[in-house]
């Protein structure tokens, strides 16, 4: 058989029914630095590691465009969004979400209304037997972030409802695909309309917020974004926003199991806060891997990769490879104590340079909001009743099955310093 081809079956069954171990498992099995596989009827390749991190995201090499499927646009991203494009085009929108998204004055401003929102919210839950926390930290990091945003919510449950199913339904077919789909189209036409609104002057948008921003907006063309498509970027703020439930319930899951981590996280300690925030995103499953396309006839490490190949960068393998990490299956926040991690090998939303290419531009904002709620939630008390916390990795997105559901919640009373004192 040629090396250069991959073999004549079809694994996109396999991906669907092995999920995130998928592609680990095929490289554990194949001798040599790539994974050659058909799916999707498609020639693929697969990287993992650092070095392939830059490979992958270097522009001479792949693009993203092409590669990106229809159902994924259709759920997750939107059509017309920025990830579809590259080059230039891409640059002049991305700047736009890096204007937003990083900084400390524009992440603070998230995170204090997402906290205040927290805090809100926990004052209602202590009056409630029982709270699934998936479902309480979507309304909060709903209505947190459109606060921010500048955008006026109605309904923050409904709102977190229809920004989950567009993440929960991106990777799968069935009814939480369909799902996915009906709750873009509900809230694309939403966002239009309120774009329009404020282009005209009949709704407000607050000066610097992402609302004002993206509505004024002007591509590398020198044009405003149609109301479609800037309604697909307001979503492309506030869906990455309110997905970070699904590493609140994570650390939810996380500090049950390990009480010595709990206790370390509930005291006043933003580096270990910080550290906390890394290690859940590098433990815990998110994104399974990512895709391009080979714009070139291009070599990896001696081994041909054709021009049009669909290129997969194992982000999940890459995570928890023992040649990258000690004890990888170990949950561990210490190992991010002496510094941030290195750009290239930590990639639980992707690798490479942010303000060049297509790493998430919000990543900054994911750390902070989880440096923020993950100490008031190691603060709280809360009994855990018997439930189902599986993890099953068969699952794209995964996610713990019970939603983690805490009773009798409620915060502590401090103790009085005459107390302390007097003990």
């Amino acid at each position: 058989m040629n090396p250069s081809r991959p073999p004549l079956g079809d694994s996109s069954l396999a991906a669907l029914v092995k999920g995130y171990n998928w592609l680990p498992d095929l490289r554990s099995r194949t001798a040599g630095p790539l994974v050659r596989v058909r799916v999707m009827g498609q020639h693929a390749v697969a990287l993992c590691g650092p070095e392939a991190v830059r490979f992958f995201y270097d522009e001479g090499h792949v693009e993203r465009a092409t590669a990106l499927p229809g159902p994924v646009l259709s759920t997750l991203f939107g059509r017309g969004a920025v990830h579809t494009l590259d080059g230039t085009a891409h640059r002049v929108r991305k700047d736009m979400f890096l204007s937003l998204l990083t900084g400390r004055e524009a992440v603070a401003g998230l995170v204090d209304e997402v906290a205040s929102a927290w805090d809100e919210a926990v004052d209602v839950w202590s009056g409630q037997p029982s709270v699934v926390l998936f479902d309480e930290a979507s309304r909060v990091l709903t209505q947190g972030v459109c606060r921010w945003a500048g955008i006026p919510l109605d309904d923050a449950g409904e709102t977190a409802r229809d920004l989950v199913a567009m993440v929960d339904g991106f990777a799968t077919a069935g009814p939480r695909h369909w799902r996915a789909r009906r709750a873009r189209s509900r809230s694309e036409a939403w966002l239009a309309r309120l774009v329009e609104d404020v282009r005209e002057g009949a709704a407000p948008a607050p000066a610097g917020s992402p609302l004002d921003a993206v509505a004024r907006h002007r591509d590398a063309d020198g044009r405003t974004l149609d109301p479609h498509t800037a309604a697909v970027e307001l979503l492309n703020i506030v869906r990455p926003t309110a997905a970070v439930c699904w590493f609140v319930t994570y650390a939810g899951h996380a500090l049950h199991f390990r009480p010595e981590i709990r206790q370390r996280l509930a005291e006043d300690d933003p580096a270990y806060a910080v550290a906390f925030a890394h290690e859940l995103r590098r433990f815990y499953p998110f994104a399974p891997f990512i895709g391009g396309r080979a714009v070139a006839d291009l070599e990896w490490q001696g081994e041909r990769i054709p021009a049009g190949t669909l290129i997969l960068l194992d982000l999940y393998g890459q995570n928890h490879d023992p040649d990258l990490w000690d004890r990888p299956l170990v949950l561990d926040p210490r190992r991010f104590l002496d510094g941030p991690p290195d750009r290239d090998t930590l990639v639980p939303q992707g690798g490479g340079d942010r303000a060049t290419g297509h790493r998430c531009p919000g990543e900054d904002a994911t750390i902070a909001l989880l440096a923020a709620l993950g100490p008031r939630l190691a603060r709280l008390e809360y009994d855990v009743p018997a439930q189902d916390l599986r993890i099953p990795l068969s699952r794209i997105p995964a996610r713990v099955r019970s939603g983690f559901v805490m009773e009798r919640v409620h915060v502590p009373m401090r103790p009085l310093a005459t107390s302390r004192a007097a003990g």
